[in-house]
């Protein structure tokens, strides 16, 4: 094949919806442009392997995938640390741009090849797409990361089904949605299905959380609703909780969990809303309630769903801008969009703190579009403690407002 120039495509991290739709629009603008279009399995564990298994991408191919959940290109969580870098994927194929799709750690992954091939006067451009379903990424203008609409969108659709089947069968159900550090997934889902409780942990501002508290809340509802000859509903809880919990917490749930290479248990091993679930039904059975509540866990079912529009439009417009910046010879940096729609480089010490940290962009809790949403919710207040004796002995022990308060 003749050697024409190369731009190669690699994903990092867990799916997103859109992902498919950035490879296909990267591929369609550098084809165009007449650049021969590489796609690397396995996301940076193809780079320091000694055998590449590599998707030539033709238009066709790109047309198919466009719209589609998922990745076309394997993706992993590798991360090299004395790994040997096969520098002959570059050369032999004569890549100019490394375009990768992923997190913060796997733009800057990029940036550290890149700069180790210009020792090697290897000189290759790369340009990061980022992309989280937990949308904690602090984007200019709080713009959204894509797939995280597309990823609540997914996430509506089954907890309108679940609060219906509450409704139906006059039961609870406490469901736990994706989100490491911020409790946007969880957020967007419980209010737009009118679930009565949300738990997430940018509410526990003032005070820690601990596994009885993020309970009582849970149960507050639940009376609340009785109180108002509601006999069913939905809690959801931020999986956020469980990142936040101290180690003396975590040992009261009696998993022995194991914990990722930045210290975070490995929640992907458990189901949180069993857990709370468990930890509802004992505390009700403690207190005299006889309230079935079952769990639902959102997780995996969101990542790779098909992207709706506002995504398709999103990565549409962030995969022309990876051709844009690279034309400008920019690199190193990752491609974002403004609010209206002009494409801007952002690079990792923008948004990185003075550790050289990016901090989650959070929920903002005292925002009033959240204040109002809490209102929304169902709880026990001052004005419900005399009813609700009749099945609490001491209703202030449930009142949401006093469960976040400073200790």
């Amino acid at each position: 094949m003749e050697n024409k120039k190369a731009v190669l495509i690699l994903c990092g991290g867990g799916p997103a919806p859109g992902i498919n739709s950035v490879i296909s629009t990267v591929a369609k603008v550098f084809l165009k442009d007449g650049y021969r279009v590489l796609g690397l399995h396995e996301g940076f564990k193809g780079l320091f392997s000694k055998t590449q298994e590599i998707k030539d991408f033709d238009f066709f191919h790109a047309d198919r995938i466009f719209s589609r959940g998922g990745s076309t290109l394997v993706m992993s969580r590798f991360k090299p640390n004395k790994d040997t870098l096969n520098k002959s994927v570059f050369i032999d194929n004569n890549v100019k741009l490394l375009v990768t799709i992923g997190g913060d750690d796997t733009a800057s992954t990029a940036n550290r090849i890149t700069q180790y091939l210009e020792k090697e006067n290897i000189f290759i451009s790369n340009i990061h797409v980022p992309k989280t379903i937990d949308n904690d990424l602090p984007l200019p203008d709080r713009n959204p990361t894509f797939g995280f609409h597309s990823a609540k969108d997914e996430g509506v659709r089954i907890g309108n089904t679940v609060y219906e089947d509450a409704r139906t069968s006059q039961n609870w159900f406490v469901m736990s949605a994706m989100g490491r550090s911020a409790g946007h997934l969880a957020f967007g889902i419980a209010t737009s299905c009118h679930f009565p409780m949300l738990v997430i942990p940018e509410m526990f501002n003032k005070t820690e959380i601990t596994l009885d508290k993020v309970v009582r809340l849970i149960i507050s509802s639940i009376i609340k609703r009785r109180l108002k000859g509601v006999h069913y509903g939905v809690a959801m809880v931020s999986e956020g909780i469980f990142h936040n919990l101290s180690k003396s917490e975590l040992d009261k749930i009696g998993i022995n969990f194991t914990y990722d290479a930045h210290g975070h248990p490995e929640l992907g091993n458990v189901s949180k809303s069993h857990i709370l679930n468990v930890l509802v039904q004992e505390k009700m059975n403690e207190i005299g309630l006889d309230i079935k509540t079952r769990p639902i866990e959102l997780g995996y079912e969101l990542r790779c769903s098909r992207p709706i529009g506002f995504d398709l439009t999103l990565c549409t417009l962030l995969g022309i801008g990876v051709k844009k910046l690279f034309d400008e010879g920019k690199s190193g940096c990752l491609v974002s969009a403004n609010s209206r729609g002009e494409i801007q480089p952002l690079y990792l010490k923008d948004l990185q703190d003075e550790a050289g940290k990016i901090k989650p962009r959070l929920v903002e809790i005292d925002s009033e579009f959240a204040h109002l949403c809490f209102q929304n919710l169902y709880f026990l207040e001052g004005s419900d403690y005399d009813a609700a004796k009749r099945y609490v002995s001491s209703p202030a022990t449930y009142d949401f407002k006093k469960i976040l308060v400073k200790n």
